[in-house]
């Protein structure tokens, strides 16, 4: 099987490289890959594939300015255009296609067990662009009889992770993280090498797929977890109260400052995503994060 990944290079795409070495697979990417092009500006021509997973995008992030928001616009929805005109100029078009998405696209801060027909109604330029780029891939699909794929992803987790997990073990190595004292908060979760494994399962199938490890851990499980590989001491809690109000003076002092007030409702809400979908179409059986993250 022949198949070609867009963001081959990133957290995601190392992992589902990885996990299909044993095919051909056709990188593309702006400066590393078989192919090199900018999808954010360019119709690369693109060789024959029976399979297209489209991992690339701007990730997760708060925009500081109008410029960086309209980046979400850009590369998100602009880049996945751009592919399946592509994809559309080729001699044969592949026959299933993959989109990588995120639980981003329901703008919630709360909820428990969120299933995949929840409103779609996030109004943050990411969530907005994740959004716009899933009906792209699902009127291209069903207009060129392509089985289609989308999987909207909670936190990953695995070796060398970007984001606020980076950010929480930088936290914990030099010793200004700490844990918040509310009443245990779930976060959904999966490993990036089991959503590999889930690709396989399903891309000849199709359909809008959730993906975690099923227990969706706390803050708090996770903190011990990178404290204990890093061999540090379990952080400590601080009062709900005194948080709040730091949060509150980060709300003026920028982005670079830890905490604001939207982070921390974020940290301190329940947000959980059902994939019972993923687990009954083809009895999926992912692993526990808090047993199988290694930082």
């Amino acid at each position: 099987m022949t198949i070609i990944l867009t963001g081959a290079n990133g957290f995601l795409g190392r992992a589902i490289h990885h996990h299909f070495s044993a095919e051909t697979i056709i990188r593309l990417g702006r400066t590393q890959g078989e192919l090199i092009a900018d999808l954010e500006q360019e119709l690369p021509a693109l060789p024959v594939a029976d399979l297209v997973i489209h991992a690339a995008g701007k990730a997760h992030s708060v925009p500081r300015t109008t410029e960086e928001g309209a980046a979400f616009e850009n590369v998100n929805v602009g880049g996945t255009r751009r592919l399946l005109q592509a994809l559309s100029r080729g001699v044969r078009l592949p026959k299933y296609f993959v989109f990588i998405s995120s639980i981003a696209v329901y703008g919630l801060e709360h909820g428990v067990l969120i299933d995949e027909n929840h409103p779609l109604e996030a109004t943050d330029p990411y969530g907005k662009s994740k959004i716009a780029a899933e009906l792209l891939v699902e009127a291209w699909c069903k207009k060129n009889q392509v089985v289609c794929t989308i999987l909207r992803l909670p936190l990953l987790a695995g070796e060398n992770p970007p984001g606020n997990l980076q950010a929480m073990i930088k936290g914990i190595s030099k010793g200004y993280y700490f844990d918040i004292k509310v009443a245990n908060v779930k976060k959904s979760m999966v490993l990036i090498e089991d959503v590999a494994v889930f690709i396989e399962k399903i891309y000849q199938v199709g359909g809008t797929f959730h993906l975690t490890d099923g227990y969706h851990p706390g803050f708090s499980e996770i903190s011990s977890l990178i404290a204990k590989q890093l061999g540090k001491r379990k952080p400590r809690a601080i009062p709900y109260g005194l948080i709040k109000a730091i949060a509150y003076i980060g709300n003026f002092l920028g982005p670079k400052f830890p905490v604001n007030s939207r982070k921390l409702d974020k940290m301190t809400n329940t947000l959980t995503f059902t994939d019972q979908k993923a687990r009954t179409i083809t009895n999926w059986q992912p692993k526990s994060v808090l047993d199988h993250f290694k930082i």
